[in-house]
């Protein structure tokens, strides 16, 4: 019998480059998906094109390392590299200008100050009346900031098992599956991120379920509460602050239920 033919090499890349742009029609929606939430928290500055192109980047990522034999799904695999993508991107830009940073920073730690202090929710005029603001000024911060995350991406978490430090951009973009220290780290922020959230003023906590829970929109949440799309922004905000003080704390071994 004789040796069977080699594949054609142009054919197999045809069909390879036939497969990766099928993968990128499909989960083209995703993407765009991915980059849409991640932009409604940002600035306007950033373009939303730019983070759709990271995630293409990501996708194209995912197809060339995922392995199957890991347990993992492809999609959920995918969604990962995706979203790493676009953070990484972020990362890069630093689009947050320093004022802005010390800003957030000072907030974040006037409302832990006085939280662990008073046990309880911190209210507008103490934040202010702590960083010598008037109430113009501290609702002006509040629009600034507006773009603040829960989670710093540079926020620190344990070393790993060999003691080298670790923040938590580096558990998003891990490429192997998470491990126990990592799965650890995750269900305990978890569970402290919920007793906050259940400690914080209503309107507060509405807002928090509405949006990342069910999804809703700033505008659709205004409709529920009728309040105005600032008043919504700007509740969103102070609850934000009001976990990354309770996160703070934690991370200070002061740990406190602000209720």
């Amino acid at each position: 019998m004789g040796t069977p033919p080699s594949p054609d090499v142009h054919e197999v890349q045809r069909c390879r480059t036939d497969h990766v742009e099928s993968l990128i029609q499909e989960y083209a929606p995703l993407i765009k998906y991915i980059a849409q939430r991640l932009a409604c928290r940002l600035p306007a500055s950033v373009c939303l094109e730019d983070l759709i192109s990271a995630g293409v980047l990501g996708l194209m990522d995912a197809i060339e390392k995922y392995d199957p034999t890991r347990g993992t799904t492809f999609k959920t695999y995918a969604e990962l590299r995706i979203r790493g993508a676009m953070l990484d991107d972020l990362r890069e830009l630093d689009w947050v200008p320093r004022t802005v940073r010390q800003k957030e920073h000072a907030l974040t730690k006037a409302y832990a100050e006085i939280e662990r202090r008073q046990g309880r929710p911190a209210e507008d005029e103490e934040v202010a009346a702590l960083l010598a603001l008037d109430l113009d000024e501290f609702y002006d911060w509040l629009t600034q900031v507006r773009g603040v995350s829960l989670l710093r991406l540079d926020m620190p978490l344990e070393p790993d098992p060999n003691g080298n430090p670790i923040n938590y951009l580096d558990t998003l973009l891990v490429d192997d599956a998470p491990g126990p220290l990592q799965i650890a780290e995750t269900e305990n922020l978890k569970m402290h991120i919920a007793e906050a959230i259940e400690q914080l003023p209503w309107r507060e906590k509405v807002i928090i379920s509405l949006y990342y829970y069910e999804e809703c929109t700033m505008q659709e949440i205004g409709k529920v509460l009728e309040l105005t799309l600032s008043r919504i922004s700007q509740l969103h905000t102070k609850a934000i602050l009001h976990l990354r003080a309770a996160l703070q704390s934690l991370q200070q071994d002061q740990y406190a239920t602000v209720g």
